[in-house]
Formats: structure tokens, C-alpha cells, sequence
């Protein structure tokens, strides 16, 4: 199991280099000039040409890689062009909010789809398990830009239930979670009912059933025990791809998290702060991925001995 663990941690390591690597070419590919943009249309060439240097852009593409690199290894994402703030604060301000909205989305998602998923497959082919993936396909094809301003407009504008944005309590929570779980949880649904269609035609489930097992016990301590695998795959996956669907979702409610940081920072053409979100995302993806592997091993044994 060690070596399971130590060889997921190196290779995670060499993703995240190259993660951060192809984040420093992206950034430095996209087109404009942040020290234009910084000091206006009038300023001069010498002011230009001083800001550069003092930036260090005027330095070879790889001197700037070597030495963004080894400052993230530091620790150090470098300074906000916009508010003169190291990154690193910044971010700290801005993480908690993100990791607020993506855990309660997440929580919402295997709320509605856990038993979703369940009861279709227990009822196959009822009405029970058409209207479940009706919802599903509802819940895929309707994106975040569409599902936040119509809850706004319905349980904040109309019933006046819940607060429009801002983050302010438990309240101004739920639209931004349900907006932001609601694919995960058509998603989810599917996949448990169809990983528990494949497990309940299992041996091992008529003999639970010819014990004379409750049909809520053989789907507990049987089928959903059986069937987790993918379905952590699809969480594990689809964890990270909130905190990245997270950046239209927190503008829409003004959420104070990483997000609207990332739009924001485009907008102001805060490149460094672009850089130190886009990278704090990917990496978020890559340890979420590296995390599902090994709880994959403590789950089933049969993995880590195939590697």
C-alpha cells in the first residue's frame, strides 16, 4: 500500500510540473502587453522599458519559467499588478468561499442523486425510473448562465425567499449550490443507476435476497458498497470540475471566491493573479484525481496490487 501511495504522490508531482509549466506558456501566449496595460496609452518607452525590467519581463522566456518556478516551489506566486498584494494573501482570502460553495454543491448533488439513481434502478423501467433520467437529461443540458438567473428571478425576486447574491450566510448559500450541484447531480444519477442495474444481477445479490435480506439493506450494505467505484470516479472528476464551473457561477451570485478573483484579474489584466488562479485550479484537479486513486487501493485491494 506504500508503494502505491508513494508512487501516485510522484507521479502527481510531474503532472503538477507540467501543469504549472503549460499555465506560465499560456499566460505568456495570450495576447497584450500587461505593462501597457499598467501604465496607459501615454506613458513613454523608458517608463515601458523600466517597468519591464523591474518585472523581469525583459528576460529569456525559459530565465522567467526557471524563475517562476522556483518561486512557486517557495511558495511565492509574486505581486498583484492591480493592488500591489503578494497572490498568496489574495488567494487565502479568496479559497475558503470557493471550497464553501463546491463542498455544498457537492452535498446537494449526492442528495438529489443518490436516491434518484437508486429508486430508477430498483424500478427499472417504471415511471419512477423515466422521470429520473428525464431529470437528468434537464439537469446536463441546462448550463450555470441559465439555472442561476432563474432562480434568482423565481425565489428572490418573485417569492423573495432567499437573498439575489453576496455571501452572507447560510441563505445566500443554496442558489449558488443548487445552480452548481444540479449537473453533478443529473450526472451522478446516472451513473449510479446504471453501475446498480450491472450489481444487482450479481450472485451475491439473490443470495442476499434468498437470506431474507430487507430490499433497503441488500441496496445499503450490498449493491452501494459494490458499485462505489465508479461512482467515486465520477465525484473525484467532477469535484474538481466544480471548482472550475465555480468561476460563472460565483459571478452570477457575486461570490466572493476564486472564481470572480479569476474574472476579475482578466478584466484588470492582473496577469500574475490570472496565472495563480488558473494554476490553483489545476492543481486542485490534479491532487482531487491523485486522492481518488488511492481511495480506490483503500477500497479495493485488487488495484494496488494490479500496479
Amino acid at each position: 500500500m506504500l508503494h502505491f501511495i508513494l508512487s501516485r504522490l510522484l507521479s502527481m508531482l510531474f503532472v503538477v510540473l507540467g501543469v504549472v509549466t503549460l499555465v506560465f506558456l499560456l499566460i505568456h501566449l495570450v495576447p497584450g502587453d500587461p505593462v501597457q496595460a499598467m501604465l496607459g496609452e501615454r506613458a513613454t518607452s523608458a517608463d515601458l522599458q523600466a517597468l519591464r525590467t523591474q518585472l523581469g519581463l525583459d528576460q529569456p522566456l525559459f530565465v522567467q519559467w526557471y524563475t517562476y518556478i522556483f518561486n512557486v516551489l517557495q511558495g511565492d506566486l509574486g505581486q498583484s499588478l492591480y493592488s500591489k498584494q503578494p497572490i498568496s494573501d489574495i488567494l487565502l482570502q479568496r479559497i475558503p468561499a470557493t471550497l464553501e460553495l463546491a463542498g455544498a454543491a457537492l452535498i446537494v448533488a449526492i442528495m438529489i442523486a443518490l436516491p434518484l439513481g437508486s429508486i430508477a434502478a430498483i424500478r427499472r423501467d417504471t415511471v419512477y425510473d423515466h422521470g429520473a433520467m428525464m431529470f437528468s437529461l434537464v439537469g446536463v443540458s441546462i448550463p450555470n448562465f441559465w439555472m442561476g438567473p432563474l432562480l434568482i428571478i423565481i425565489f428572490s425576486l418573485q417569492l423573495g425567499w432567499l437573498p439575489v447574491s453576496g455571501r452572507d450566510g447560510v441563505d445566500s448559500l443554496i442558489l449558488p449550490a443548487i445552480t452548481l450541484g444540479t449537473a453533478l447531480a443529473a450526472i451522478l444519477a446516472r451513473m449510479i443507476r446504471s453501475t446498480l442495474l450491472e450489481v444487482l444481477q450479481e450472485d451475491y445479490i439473490r443470495t442476499a435476497r434468498a437470506k431474507g435480506l430487507s430490499q433497503f439493506g441488500v441496496i445499503v450494505h450490498h449493491a452501494l458498497r459494490n458499485a462505489s467505484l465508479p461512482i467515486i470516479t465520477i465525484i473525484g472528476l467532477q469535484l474538481g470540475h466544480l471548482l472550475g464551473g465555480a468561476v460563472i457561477t460565483e459571478m452570477i451570485f457575486s461570490w466572493s471566491g476564486v472564481g470572480q478573483l479569476t474574472v476579475e484579474a482578466i478584466q484588470r489584466r492582473d496577469y500574475p493573479v490570472v496565472q495563480a488562479c488558473v494554476l490553483l485550479i489545476s492543481v486542485a484537479y490534479v491532487l482531487v484525481n491523485t486522492f481518488t486513486d488511492i481511495l480506490y487501493a483503500v477500497l479495493d485491494p485488487r488495484v494496488r496490487y494490479r500496479d
